[in-house]
């Protein structure tokens, strides 16, 4: 664990002093600051944020739009322009034209970049305050809440079960404070925190300080009240994330292998580019901006701008959808997500079960079973479960409002010990008005019968038979098999105490059991079928009993072929695991550090995996999946550590979402695939004519202007219509198939440029400038040019936007499948305009000039050729590899 001298010599000298210390230090009052006083703070120490760059979008924002390996590149040649056209050039070839030029597409690129991002950054703000986490501060002594990142130092902060922790806090006051530190220690075990004023060795770790909480823990069980004394990356857990290197998520993976395609094509086409153009015409300097603008021309250049804009879009459609997206990258996810992980408490069953049976050791109805339960559940400090709530029911049972009201009041709470993962028991310990006192503890059959030496039936107390296991099967099976949840219930008389310890959790006597029915959602099976209808694997990872969960399983169409529990999961090696996990689909009776067991193999087997939960034990699991989604109504801690939020707990607001997600991530996927497969084409034609003609085929300032018109028509993407089959599987977000793509479709255009510079070179130019191009004076080939460059420039303008709805879809464009009208319409009047640009005054800056209207029939001709050789090997694509995304 690393940790600065600063802040270990700062927090252990917190935990020496006392509360009065503590608010003399930092000039506060048990009270709380006052409105004036936190601003003060907030100047002093900070505002309690993890990641600074939150505070400043803008600066971020302009950094990505216009300090990118893109517009750098776009840089470095309005550079050299500047030199080579301006500062070295006499006075009759002076021209400034190609570097203002260079300069505006920067200026315009970065722009659109920059006010969509800020779009995007809006819009997650939007939707991110709809699922705050809230912070219960006293200020000026009364209670309020306040979103977290408002928390200063100083602050009086009340926490309560289920809360995250959310600064580094002194404690000051505790009532049975048990908190979880597995996200700063990685450790599951649960400590118990006090406010008393302690000693410490200089060597004693932080996180062992009874008396401080540290941000991004997890209060598990009772209550408190704590000082903060560190806010943000001051805090002990923001030391980690200075010193800890996160590693890529499943989206920048996805980005890095697609760039890793387009860098080995560059790396072999702009040389070659370089060398052929150098030799050729013996300049090596145009040469070598004519390879940089090749280099440009090849990759997609505001593609950054194209994902964020489709990315953006998704997130505020899925919103509409009442799924809240956090982290916009998870879009991605919900685009490639093969398999979902759960939970079935909440998920397939209702949110609420019911109390059906308490029962004694041989199945028959016990009051006392029932009352020992009620005041665990009473008394139980932790976060309240279904289970305890619908304990709680029982004070609503027709003439027993007295007898539990009375229970309750009559009957002191000690001490107790809450429920963790591993016990998977709560013990309460307490008196009642007799001076009785005893250790009542209900929780998970095994667990608790583990912890009984004896019995308890109608008064008389018994030894446990030989093979106590199968008295208890013999009642509580059946009703297990018919999905009911089943815990045991276990008492004990103690000494005179004030203190619980885990050692005094043995020898119980077991009273009896409690039986639940968890019913399955009206909509659950519906919702299941769905899911495999969209090609989605659905997988069970629950703590509950075996038969419980296969008998929900079986109701709502899970396969129950075969089923792993927790501790036959601890006898597998991974490797082993990694085989089982794609053959099971339901987990039972495992640990919150099982369930991170099973979705790391499932990652590790190349899957997209996602991870729906709402309670504390899902935490590491929903920050272990490639996506972890969670619901308005969680605990804070698995909000905070989610990336998607729903705001129902159905699994048919998820299939909606996913769905959304899916034609989000095909848009983003069309626009890279087709943009890249193009502009290869492109350049191979290049690489082609360059080594045959006496000039470039096209301008390095007329090469980025074609790519970045085609690119601005691209912005639209976003609002394009999916057809149904393509968002009905995953896809992967990877280069993996790219380069194929890429290969298929990009040398077809390359036969057609060709075709377009023999005719323009042999034909059209010859026949408008009076001769071969060697033969023209300087003025007539500087007209032949104009003439070769404005040809090509809008027979590749043309048929880019027309192979853009050619490979949009599987199907045939405007006969079986038509784009959004916002498509339509921009392609078909940037088309339009940009060809009616050669026609103006622009022209002649570009390098440009008009051509003879019959060169459009030639023009018509060669693009109805090419569509129908797409068309062909798009028919042979598709029945090689099935999809075109």
């Amino acid at each position: 664990m690393v940790t600065s001298a600063w802040l270990n010599s700062r927090m252990k000298k917190y935990a020496h002093a006392s509360p009065q210390e503590l608010y003399r230090d930092l000039s506060t009052s048990p009270q709380g600051l006052s409105p004036q006083q936190a601003e003060a703070m907030a100047h002093a120490y900070g505002r309690n944020i993890l990641d600074p760059r939150e505070s400043h979008a803008l600066l971020h924002g302009f950094r990505r739009a216009f300090l990118n390996p893109f517009t750098i590149i776009l840089a470095v040649i309005a550079l050299i322009s500047l030199v080579t056209d301006v500062l070295l050039a006499s006075n009759l070839t002076r021209n400034v034209t190609t570097f203002l030029i260079l300069l505006v597409m920067i200026l315009l690129s970065g722009a659109i970049r920059l006010t969509q991002e800020m779009h995007a950054i809006r819009a997650v703000r939007q939707l991110d305050r709809m699922v705050h986490t809230k912070v219960t501060v006293r200020r000026c002594g009364v209670l309020v809440e306040i979103p977290a990142e408002d928390l200063v130092v100083g602050d009086v902060v009340c926490l309560s079960a289920g809360d995250r922790v959310p600064a580094d806090l002194r404690l000051v006051k505790t009532t049975d404070l048990f908190l979880s530190q597995s996200a700063i220690t990685g450790e599951s075990a649960i400590l118990e925190k006090s406010s008393r004023t302690i000693s410490y060795e200089e060597t004693t770790p932080l996180p062992q300080l009874e008396n401080l909480a540290f941000l991004a823990t997890t209060v598990i069980s009772g209550k408190g009240e704590g000082v903060v004394v560190a806010v943000g990356k001051d805090t002990l857990y923001g030391s980690f994330l200075r010193t800890q290197h996160p590693g890529s998520t499943a989206f920048e993976k996805g980005a890095n292998s697609i760039a890793g395609v387009m860098i080995r094509f560059m790396a072999v086409l702009v040389p070659v580019v370089f060398v052929i153009s150098g030799l050729s015409r013996g300049d090596w300097l145009n040469a070598f901006v004519f390879a940089l603008s090749v280099a440009v021309g090849l990759t997609p250049e505001i593609l950054p701008m194209v994902i964020s804009a489709c990315l953006a879009r998704g997130s505020t459609l899925l919103s509409r959808k009442q799924t809240i997206v956090k982290n916009i990258n998870a879009m991605q996810a919900f685009g490639s997500m093969d398999v979902l992980c759960m939970d079935k408490t909440g998920t397939l069953t209702q949110d609420g079960i019911l109390l059906e049976y308490y029962m004694d050791i041989l199945g028959n109805e016990s009051p006392t079973v029932l009352d020992a339960a009620f005041l665990n559940s009473h008394f139980h400090s932790g976060v309240h479960n279904p289970i305890d709530t619908a304990i709680l029911a029982c004070q609503t049972m027709p003439g027993r409002e007295d007898h539990f009201r009375n229970l309750a009041a009559t009957t002191q709470k000690l001490d107790e010990l809450p429920f963790d993962y591993s016990r998977k028991v709560v013990t309460v310990l307490t008196r009642d008005s007799q001076g009785r006192q005893q250790l009542l503890m209900k929780g998970d059959i095994r667990e608790v019968l583990a912890r009984c030496r004896q019995v308890e039936y109608r008064g008389e107390t018994l030894p446990l038979p030989d093979h106590p296991e199968d008295s208890v099967n013999a009642v509580v099976q059946e009703l297990l098999e018919d999905g009911m949840k089943v815990i045991a219930v276990a008492r004990k008389d103690t000494d005179q105490q004030e203190t619980l310890s885990l050692s005094q959790e043995k020898d119980m006597t077991l009273l009896g059991y409690l039986a639940f029915f968890d019913a399955p959602r009206t909509s659950a099976a519906a919702s299941v079928a769905a899911l495999k209808a969209r090609n989605l694997t659905p997988k069970i990872l629950t703590g509950d009993q075996a038969a419980v969960a296969l008998s929900i399983c079986r109701r709502v169409g899970i396969s129950t072929q075969g089923l792993l529990t927790g501790e036959e999961l601890n006898r597998l090696s991974d490797a082993q695991l990694r085989t089982l996990v794609e053959e099971i689909h339901v987990f039972a009776e495992l640990t919150p550090g099982q369930k991170v067991r099973i979705m790391t193999a499932l990652q590790d087997n190349g899957h997209t995996v996602g991870f729906l939960g709402d309670g504390l034990n899902d935490i590491p699991a929903l920050m272990k999946a490639d996506v972890g989604i969670s619901v308005e109504n969680a605990v804070d801690a698995a909000k905070d550590a989610a990336s998607v939020l729903l705001l129902h707990k159905d699994l048919g607001v998820l299939e909606q979402g996913i769905l959304e997600g899916r034609k989000t991530f095909v848009n983003m996927l069309k626009y890279i695939k087709i943009t890249a497969s193009s502009n290869f084409g492109n350049i191979l034609s290049i690489v082609c004519a360059s080594a045959f003609l006496p000039f470039l085929p096209m301008m390095a300032v007329q090469l980025l202007l074609l790519n970045l018109l085609y690119d601005a028509l691209c912005i639209v993407l976003p609002f394009d219509r999916v057809d149904p089959e393509e968002f009905l599987s995953p896809h992967d977000w990877s280069g993996k198939t790219l380069g194929r793509f890429m290969l298929s479709f990009g040398p077809i255009s390359s036969l057609f440029d060709i075709a377009t510079f023999l005719f323009l070179y042999f034909f059209l130019c010859p026949t408008l400038c009076g001769g071969p191009f060697a033969a023209l004076t300087p003025g007539g080939q500087a007209l032949f040019l104009a003439l070769f460059h404005t040809g090509w420039f809008l027979e590749s303008m043309w048929t880019q936007v027309l192979i853009l709805h050619l490979l949009r879809s599987k199907k045939l464009p405007f006969l079986q499948t038509l784009p959004s009208k916002p498509v339509l319409l921009v392609t078909l009047l940037g088309t339009l305009c940009f060809t009616a640009v050669t026609y103006t005054p622009l022209a002649q800056l570009l390098g440009l000039t008009a051509l003879p209207l019959w060169y459009f029939a030639f023009l018509v001709t060669v693009v109805l050729l090419y569509l129908l050789l797409v068309s062909a090997a798009k028919a042979r694509y598709l029945k090689k590899y099935h999809t075109l995304i």
